[in-house]
């Protein structure tokens, strides 16, 4: 019997109805919480750097201590956000999310007033802290939300896009603040979009149960100073050059520190990436993916930033606009690459990525010369955009799909971390290379295996599973 009305009748199998228009308001609600808190991060990675000049004028810092006004931020996000999502999987993403988004209302007010450069970087340097807490949060509230995977990666899609507008959006908005009424209008405006975000978030997800595992303190210590000291050394390079004591220096550290983490992992009883996590080919093959597409994108970003200016005579508005074809698409394309993760599954939208970055890198190769043609340079601008458009919000949506819930947070901090460190590589290695072919080269160099690496993991799944990709 066909039942077009299954309420009125209690003897057939009731059919799922649609949910109701309130139901959706309040999930879409709480989407935009969760986004907002997560652009408003994003929107503090770029909106003090053109607030640099008015800084200068009103605290007078040293030339040595300025650049630590927009890097502290930076160099403590990154290094934290391993222990973050540690964190929020130990004592709740809810929980965690909200404690982090209110200090870094709390916190930016505290920047607006400082009074001296040092409690500015300090300030910063704390601000990059609550951050780090709030990334991992709000993923992992984010998975918690679409607990279907179809639904999940179209919303990680959209969560990457609103993230890529705050940070395409912060010099305009820097700018504009400064204009109005100085640099302490730039920290100013964070209170109001946190509050904004708590109430629309009133209904966060409550996730069905936290990690009962005990926190690894030796390796969050060692994990954080390892992030941390990468962080700051690859910075200082991209400032100093590679052969200053405040670049060698830290880089050696990371690197110990990473060699003691090994060491100290192998013997810990609930180690901060969990071996179960880690012996996933779809965490791993993520985690590749986001580290080079970070790389080549944000590296590629910033070397085109210089070029245009200095090589092309342009004004910064005028270098601006000329960067669009990279910037732009960040802002937009994630909607539709949540979409192919969706269809497709993550490794083909990860491939093409890093195909994209090995074109990019092959264009390159052909910009010789003092000015080469601005249509070459727009070329490798799309191809650009399209390794960070599919590649970046890919790797998020492959993390969410693949790692298992209790590792949420932990997962999509490890994820993040390793994207600010190929950011971090890529700005510090491609902004001091002294040509375009140069750069080039060394794109490739770092896309094509990790592409090969991608191929081959795929060929290794139809193989282990053809009855599977038969049915898809």
């Amino acid at each position: 019997m066909t039942t077009t009305h299954p309420s009125t009748s209690p003897s057939t199998t009731p059919v799922p109805a649609p949910a109701p228009a309130p139901a959706k308001l309040r999930a879409g609600l709480t989407f935009a919480g969760i986004a907002t808190g997560n652009l408003l991060v994003l929107l503090d990675t770029s909106v003090l750097n053109v607030a640099v000049p008015d800084v200068q004028s009103s605290l007078h810092p040293t030339v040595a201590a300025l650049p630590w006004a927009v890097d502290a931020y930076t160099v403590v996000f990154a290094g934290l956000l391993l222990a973050g999502g540690a964190v929020a999987d130990r004592w709740g993403a809810r929980r965690v999310y909200a404690w982090a988004l209110g200090l870094f209302a709390v916190l930016s007010a505290g920047c607006a007033a400082a009074p001296g450069i040092g409690w500015l970087i300090g300030g910063r340097a704390l601000l990059g802290a609550a951050g780090a807490g709030l990334v991992p949060a709000s993923l992992a509230l984010l998975i918690h939300l679409n607990p279907d995977p179809v639904r999940r990666t179209r919303a990680v899609g959209a969560w990457t896009a609103l993230s890529g507008l705050g940070a395409a959006v912060g010099p305009v908005l820097g700018g504009a603040l400064v204009e109005l009424g100085g640099w302490r209008l730039v920290f100013l405006v964070n209170p109001p979009i946190a509050l904004a975000a708590l109430l629309l978030a009133r209904r966060l997800p409550r996730p069905s149960g936290r990690a009962a595992r005990a926190l690894d303190r030796p390796g969050l210590a060692l994990s954080t100073a390892a992030l941390g000291l990468l962080t700051f050394g690859l910075v200082e390079a991209g400032v100093e050059g590679w052969g200053t004591p405040l670049t060698l220096v830290p880089v050696a550290g990371a690197l110990l520190c990473g060699a003691a983490l090994v060491a100290v992992e192998r013997r810990a009883v609930a180690p901060v990436l969990p071996p179960a996590l880690l012996a996933l080919p779809g965490v791993r093959a993520a985690m590749v993916a986001a580290a080079v597409s970070c790389f080549a994108y944000f590296g590629g970003m910033y070397l085109f930033a210089l070029r245009l200016q200095h090589g092309y005579g342009l004004s910064p508005l005028q270098a601006g606009l000329a960067s669009l074809p990279i910037a732009f698409p960040v802002c937009v394309m994630p909607f539709f690459t949540g979409r192919l993760v969706a269809r497709y599954g993550p490794r083909p939208v990860l491939l093409a990525g890093m195909c994209a970055g090995v074109l990019a890198g092959a264009l390159l190769v052909l910009c010789g010369g003092a000015h080469p043609a601005l249509p070459l340079l727009v070329a490798v601008e799309l191809a650009l955009a399209a390794t960070g458009t599919l590649s970046i919000p890919g790797a998020a949506a492959a993390m969410a799909v693949t790692a298992p819930p209790a590792y949420a947070a932990t997962g999509q901090g490890a994820l993040n971390g390793v994207r600010q460190a190929g950011s971090a590589l890529g700005v510090a290695v491609l902004g001091t290379l002294a040509s375009l072919p140069a750069a080039g080269c060394v794109l490739a160099a770092v896309a094509l295996p990790a592409a090969l690496l991608l191929a081959r993991t795929g060929r290794r799944r139809r193989a282990a599973a053809p009855t599977v990709r038969k049915a898809s």
